[in-house]
């Protein structure tokens, strides 16, 4: 089969679960902003952000290892086994120490929230870590449907309970997280044949080499989450009126939920893409596919972009009455332009995979947190949470530039960057006609469709053939 269409029809599958589940899960969002005002909601935004730091901690880069070793080791087995034994103990004293400390955490954060809110965060995280080894057998095996399967059913439930509860009960806010706890223990046990299909071998000097490996993936997990959503954890902290504080931060996630379309595309091409670049290495034309990838994944993040932005009057609908502000289109739309960038330097970070070179993972993660860590903090005083989106945008271009140059000493990839900026820059002459003149639906349709046009002409002499 071509290597691209594999890949192609790889995303497709994942994206079954990544992104019809994400987008049902999205479909809460809705029912969120209608049941709760900005400032109640502000505690589900923080509290996620938390969690997407302790699952990269809790797994510390042993997915990428698992793949890794399971094609460079002659028992894949024992190196799922390893693996698998190595997180159920870290999550299990996870759990033990979140449980121990539990009320002073409640305290720390605020809000009113019971100690019992840090104990059902603690099995959800705990369980999803053990669990993504399992998935990542899954997919190293190229059993998608049974990955689809198991991930749809645990977001039905997920999405059904925070119906009854919320929409049918009536219930508090407290129930989004009792549904996640709920689905987290559902997933776990659809896994458990997973398990128990290996015999339970852990393999010490396996384990070195593969936390070798890891640990700076771990590292770069750290600092990338940092620039994903550390700017929801500071928020509360450096906006200037500590009493709006909330309101603003439960406003700024809401936008934030509006670039999910882009972040779904990302999330589910990274979960074909990995596997399919390992497999791919030391292939024929190998480096020339990999540029290929990066050309056509940013032509299909840039329809992404023109469309929300272009179509934003119908999105912002998605939101409840309160979340409406004329801040809205300026935000997700940087946004929206950060997780593209985002996406481009995931294409990018194959060099350093590839050759075994993961500190150099770890080392422009840190740049890039440095980056927004740095300007959320002189942003946000200044302009609030727009600052907030600012400064994920300037992270992730300062990230990809870096990255571009060092990879390209160390494993040239012939990237057409010439066709890409030209497509980058026109994505941007049809922003900005669109954010200063008030064009009506069939004018901005028009846009977009004249940019796909665009797109087929530079292409149809190669034929795109996928």
């Amino acid at each position: 089969m071509n290597p691209l269409k594999k890949l192609a029809s790889q995303t497709a599958i994942y994206g079954l679960s990544s992104v019809i589940g994400r987008l049902l899960n999205y479909l809460l969002v809705p029912l969120y902003t209608r049941y709760f005002l900005p400032e109640e909601y502000a505690v589900v935004i923080e509290m996620y952000a938390y969690v997407a730091f302790l699952v990269i901690v809790l797994t510390y880069g042993l997915e990428t290892a698992f793949f890794r070793f399971s094609k460079k080791e002659n028992d894949g087995k024992v190196v799922y086994s390893t693996a698998l034994i190595s997180l159920i103990i870290s999550s299990f004293i996870f759990m033990l120490l979140m449980f121990v400390g539990s009320s002073s955490i409640a305290n720390y954060l605020g809000y009113g929230i019971e100690p019992s809110f840090i104990q059902w965060f603690a099995i959800i995280v705990g369980l999803d870590a053990i669990s993504s080894i399992s998935f990542a057998k899954l997919r190293e095996e190229e059993k998608a449907v049974r990955f689809v399967t198991i991930k749809l059913f645990s977001i039905f439930i997920n999405i059904g309970l925070n119906l009854y509860f919320i929409m049918h009960k009536g219930f508090g806010i407290e129930y989004i997280f009792i549904s996640n706890l709920i689905s987290s223990i559902f997933t776990i046990l659809c896994l458990v044949p997973e398990m128990a299909k290996v015999k339970f071998t852990f393999d010490k000097i396996l384990w070195k080499k593969m936390m070798i490996y890891a640990l700076p993936l771990l590292i770069a997990g750290l600092a990338g989450t940092t620039n994903e959503t550390v700017d929801r954890i500071l928020l509360k902290h450096l906006l200037p009126n500590p009493e709006t504080a909330p309101y603003e931060l439960g406003l700024y996630g809401a936008f934030y939920k509006l670039s999910i379309i882009m972040i779904l595309f990302i999330q589910t091409f990274r979960f074909a893409a990995e596997p399919f670049f390992f497999t791919q290495h030391k292939q024929k034309e190998d480096r020339k596919i990999y540029a290929d990838v990066m050309k056509y994944f940013t032509i299909v993040t840039i329809v992404i972009f023109l469309a929300v932005t272009i179509f934003y009057d119908f999105v912002i609908d998605f939101l409840g009455p309160a979340y409406h502000d004329e801040r809205g289109f300026l935000t997700v739309s940087i946004l929206l332009l950060a997780n593209l960038f985002l996406g481009i330097f995931f294409n990018l970070s194959i060099w350093y995979k590839l050759t075994e070179k993961t500190i150099f993972g770890a080392y422009l993660a840190i740049f890039g947190a440095i980056i927004t860590l740095a300007l959320n903090f002189i942003l946000i005083p200044k302009i609030g949470f727009v600052g907030s989106a600012w400064a994920t945008l300037i992270c992730y271009f300062s990230m990809i530039v870096v990255s571009y140059f060092i990879g390209q000493k160390h494993f040239p990839i012939p990237y057409q960057v010439g066709r890409i900026s030209a497509y980058l820059f026109s994505m941007l002459g049809i922003y900005f006609l669109v954010y200063n003149h008030y064009f009506n639906l069939g004018i901005n349709s028009l846009l977009l469709l004249g940019f796909i046009i665009f797109v087929y002409i530079l292409e149809k002499p190669k034929s795109i053939k996928l």
